[in-house]
């Protein structure tokens, strides 16, 4: 009888325990949960409204500019040497370093250059050559809104910060649903239904609508925070090294601002000199280049559209003597007849032979390749305005996901408190966050940083000092 008391203490100390630790582990992701959303709750609130705006920017640009962008239609259209030589002399002695052909017939045609160091795009009716007008680049209202979305406004403190909203985001997701977790509730309501009517105005209302909506939406947070940090600096620079190593990705040079990767234009002697035939395909020394006449843009033109590259691509103009034409389609710059994001096509031309040394697309890409430039589309709303409006609705509850967040903090928080879940005392926090900060570092680098430094403040400062444990909870 008394072995059965004792194993029945036993048992009974073993699952106290048990309970004990679950909860200090729930208070413990609570309390990282709740910096994290105070802490970067704005941010991301910030980011998904511009980002919303920034989803229709094709749309906005088409209103803003229109005069710049479209033209009455005409019968013909002039050459292409004409449009851009009608550029030359209105603007002498200026690089001119892309071409933006008519892709409608009631479209200008772009021509870019470089104006004391800035790029400017000056707009042509490609009918009879006119000028219609010029925009500095940076000037435009979506470039701007573009720097507010990724921070550069702010410089690299402002990068960073947005790649920390970004990694936090996914965070905020994986610990909130930790926190959703229905364990002892068997109802929809609460869970996958928000109990609207019956909480309205409460802060149980609230709570409702910031965790049912985060738990549909979260897969979508995850896959737009993921192809978000593509364009980061730290993170998405250790994605696209990842990516190199397994060789999935994009050839190496399909992207025209990868000028290390570009091919250079070859000039056989054959050309310039009537040599044996062993000869004839040498390359031609740099210092021979006098001789020879590059293509046309009329030439390249057409060799474009052998090449079946949808309209709405852009030539880059070669860089020196060994430079090549380069000529690349983003469908995300065509509109209204906006292409897919499988349509994207970039070529390399020998400025001197018209020969394609390159031609990378769709089929090229290797499956990380493939599957970041979709992530990346579905970030910008690219595949059409149904897109567009489901990107819209998404950030539309992001933003309701992090304000519902806040608002709880702020109708809970006691008066002249921060109202930080409190410390698990009974919880081996120290080799957890260890644990925790480890797996992250892997990841996303400044996660890890943030951590630590949360940490240091949260166990070795605000435990320590009485006044600041008062105030944060």
């Amino acid at each position: 009888m008394e072995a059965v008391k004792l194993e029945d203490v036993q048992q009974s100390q073993t699952k106290s325990i048990e309970n004990s630790s679950k909860t200090s582990l729930y208070s413990a992701i609570w309390r990282w949960h709740f910096y994290a959303g105070i802490f970067f709750g704005p941010l991301i609130i910030f980011l998904a409204i511009t980002g919303g705006v920034y989803l229709f920017k094709p749309q906005i640009e088409s209103y803003m500019y229109h005069d710049l962008y479209y033209v009455h239609e005409g019968q013909q259209k002039v050459p292409a040497t004409e449009q851009i030589d009608a550029v030359k002399k209105h603007y002498p002695n200026i690089k001119i370093t892309s071409f933006k052909p008519s892709f409608e017939a009631n479209r200008s045609s772009e021509v870019s250059l470089m104006d004391k160091g800035e790029s400017v795009t000056v707009y042509v009716n490609p009918y009879n050559g006119d000028i219609i007008g010029s925009l500095n680049d940076k000037n435009k209202f979506m470039a701007t809104v573009k720097e507010l979305h990724n921070g550069e406004v702010w410089g690299t403190i402002g990068n960073r910060f947005v790649e920390l909203a970004g990694c936090w985001a996914i965070i905020l997701i994986i610990t909130g649903s930790y926190l959703w977790w229905p364990r002892n509730r068997k109802s929809l309501f609460g869970t996958l239904i928000p109990r609207i009517r019956l909480f309205m105005g409460k802060r149980m209302f609230w709570r409702d609508i910031h965790a049912v909506t985060a738990f549909w939406l979260s897969l979508f947070i995850i896959i737009q925070s993921f192809s978000g940090l593509m364009w980061s600096e730290i993170f998405g620079g250790m994605a696209h090294r990842a990516v190199e190593a397994t060789n999935m990705g994009s050839p190496v040079g399909d992207q025209p601002w990868e000028k290390f990767a570009f091919p250079k234009s070859t000039i056989p002697t054959k050309e310039v000199a009537d040599v044996p035939w062993a000869a004839e395909n040498m390359p031609l020394p740099k210092s021979g280049h006098s001789g020879l006449t590059p293509i046309t843009i009329e030439n390249v033109i057409q060799i474009v559209k052998n090449n079946n590259v949808h309209a709405g691509y852009n030539i880059g103009f070669p860089e020196g003597k060994t430079g090549v034409y380069t000529v690349y389609l983003d469908p995300a710059d065509v509109y209204p007849n906006t292409p897919m994001p499988w349509t994207q096509q970039t070529l390399h031309i020998d400025q001197y032979n018209g020969k394609v040394l390159a031609n990378f697309g769709w089929k090229d890409y290797g499956f990380l390749g493939k599957l970041i430039t979709l992530g990346i589309a579905f970030h910008q709303g690219e595949f059409g305005l149904l897109s567009q409006l489901f990107m819209l609705a998404l950030m539309g509850g992001i933003v309701l996901i992090a304000f519902s967040g806040l608002l709880m903090w702020w109708k809970r928080r006691p008066n002249g408190k921060l109202g930080a879940p409190s410390i698990p005392e009974n919880f081996k926090m120290l080799r957890g966050v260890v644990l925790i900060v480890l797996v992250l570092s892997l990841f996303f680098p400044l996660v890890g940083l943030s951590l630590i430094v949360v940490w240091i403040l949260d166990w070795l400062v605000i435990k320590r000092i009485p006044l600041l444990k008062q105030i944060v909870g």
